[in-house]
């Protein structure tokens, strides 16, 4: 009877041996992603990108184009268990926009006494703002970015009443705290809190934070991975209200019926959870409806079909 019992337990030994083995490379498969900083890292950002609207109101299609090429400080100022508080600040921003024949070209760190833009961007750079952000890569909150804007707008107040309007709302349409936010959404990856594998898809929904009212559903799939780095894919669904208002250039009221498909490539440093180099397209067809305004001559409502182009690339280097 001994003997068989201790044949038994190594037979029943030798069958668990597989199994565990097994579990051990199912679990060697998957990996967990997220944000690891540690206090007093070091990153700059640079940034490339050009956005082109086209919209056509009575056969004439008009279009407006902005530039940006920008290169971000970032540094980890504080860590807890479960967020982190990161301090950005503007080193160069060089920012171009062509509407209606008005062309701004802007390089902060380059006077020019003839464009009022350039002092107000120039006041931006080199202050810090804070960015509190979860492990996962959910944004908290954006502190001291409006701010600056406040600040800056004060070299407007030479300029036309209308003059200083339009500049304060282009400062805060490109670079106020629900367009930063915004802006860094679409370029972060929002972990998912569990272990994934090659081919795991996951998503999140963030709402457009300026100009046109609505949502975006982000969805990302891990594609390879090893010890150092991964590739993700990232994919966006735009989808505007079409009964919320907006304001457009010129202060017309619209609404807008919209769709979009965001593509984006990232090589994440699993190190910090950071993207290494990330490659974004973003285009969106719809019609605004141009709501009756008889201050802007708008007699009824118009469908105005408009097309919405945007192409960007990213880097970020750890510096410390």
């Amino acid at each position: 009877m001994m003997k068989r019992f201790f044949v038994s337990l190594a037979l029943g030994a030798g069958l668990a041996l597989p199994a565990i083995a097994q579990q051990q490379d199912e679990k060697r498969d998957y990996i967990d992603l997220g944000y690891n900083f540690q206090k007093g890292q070091q990153f700059e950002l640079k940034q490339e990108s050009r956005s082109e609207t086209y919209t056509t109101v009575d056969d004439v299609m008009k279009r407006v184009s902005r530039d940006f090429n920008n290169t971000i400080a970032i540094e980890v100022t504080d860590i807890s268990p479960s967020h982190s508080v990161l301090s950005f600040r503007y080193k160069e921003l060089k920012f171009t926009f062509n509407a209606r024949n008005q062309n701004i070209l802007v390089d902060a760190n380059v006077p020019n006494d003839k464009e009022p833009f350039q002092a107000a961007l120039k006041s931006i750079l080199n202050h810090p703002f804070s960015v509190d952000i979860q492990n996962s890569g959910f944004i908290n909150k954006v502190t001291g970015l409006d701010e600056l804007l406040d600040k800056a707008s004060a070299t407007f107040t030479n300029l036309k009443k209308d003059e200083q309007d339009a500049y304060k709302k282009l400062m805060m349409d490109q670079f106020g705290t629900n367009a930063f936010r915004s802006w860094l959404e679409q370029l972060l990856v929002i972990y998912p809190v569990r272990s994934i594998k090659t081919g795991t898809r996951w998503e999140e929904n963030v709402p457009i934070r300026t100009g046109l009212v609505g949502n975006i559903d982000l969805y990302w799939n891990l594609q390879t991975w090893d010890a150092q780095t991964a590739k993700i894919n990232g994919t966006g669904k735009v989808t505007t209200n079409k009964v919320e208002t907006f304001t457009i250039e010129d202060g017309i009221e619209a609404t807008a019926e919209i769709n979009g498909d965001i593509m984006t490539n990232y090589l994440i440093d699993r190190n910090t959870g950071m993207p290494s180099i990330c490659a974004q397209n973003t285009e969106m067809n719809g019609t605004y409806t141009y709501k009756a305004n008889k201050a802007k001559r708008i007699k009824k409502d118009i469908k105005v079909p408009v097309k919405i182009v945007t192409n960007a690339s990213y880097k970020i280097k750890q510096m410390k």
